[in-house]
C-alpha cells in the first residue's frame, strides 16, 4: 500500500491517517521529525492493516475447518480447548499450547491461499500431538499433501517458514 504524507501548519501535535482507495493518507504537522514520525506512520499503518484484516477473521469458520482436518489427517482423535485467530502475532504464522489445548493462528493468513492457511493449521494440530519439531511431528504435517508447497509458498513471501529448523521428509 503506497502512503502519501501531507503535512500542514495547521497541526501542531496530532497525526491522523486514512485509507483512500489504495493510498494511505497521513496528516502530519510540519515541523514533527522525519524519524518520528515514520514510526508513527508505521504503527498507524500496521493498526489499520489489523483492523481491514478482521472481518475475514472467523472464529467459527477457522474452528470447522480444524475439525474437518483432523477427521482428514488425524481420524478425528484430537481434541482443543479453543481454536481462534489473533492480531498479535507478527513474528509467526500460528501457535499451539498443547499443555492448554489452544491454538492461535496469525491474521496475515487471511490474506494467503487456502493450501496455505490448512498447511499452518495442521502444523499446530500437529503440535497437540508432537510439542516438539522432532521427526514425528514432522512425519505428521508431512501427511499434508501440500506441506511442501506451502512452506516454499512461506518462504518465497521472504517469511521463511513456521519453524526455521528443516522439516524432515
Amino acid at each position: 500500500m503506497q502512503v502519501k504524507i501531507i503535512r500542514s501548519h495547521r497541526r501542531t501535535r496530532s497525526v491522523s491517517a486514512r485509507a483512500e482507495g489504495d493510498v494511505f493518507v497521513v496528516r502530519a504537522p510540519v515541523q514533527m521529525d522525519d524519524a518520528e514520525l515514520q514510526r508513527i506512520v508505521e504503527r498507524l499503518k500496521s493498526r489499520w492493516l489489523k483492523r481491514a484484516h478482521c472481518p475475514l477473521l472467523d472464529d467459527d469458520e477457522l474452528e470447522r475447518r480444524a475439525r474437518q482436518l483432523n477427521r482428514h489427517y488425524f481420524e478425528g482423535c484430537l481434541e482443543w480447548q479453543s481454536i481462534r485467530w489473533v492480531t498479535n502475532q507478527e513474528a509467526r504464522w500460528g501457535s499451539c499450547t498443547p499443555t492448554l489445548g489452544t491454538i492461535r493462528l496469525s491474521h496475515r493468513l487471511a490474506a494467503l491461499p487456502a493450501f496455505v492457511r490448512d498447511y499452518v493449521l495442521v502444523h499446530e494440530l500437529a503440535h497437540l500431538v508432537e510439542p516438539n519439531h522432532g521427526p514425528r511431528f514432522w512425519a505428521l504435517v508431512n501427511r499434508f499433501e501440500k506441506a511442501e508447497r506451502a512452506r516454499g509458498y512461506l518462504m518465497a513471501l521472504g517469511l521463511g517458514d513456521i519453524d526455521p529448523a528443516e522439516p524432515e521428509a
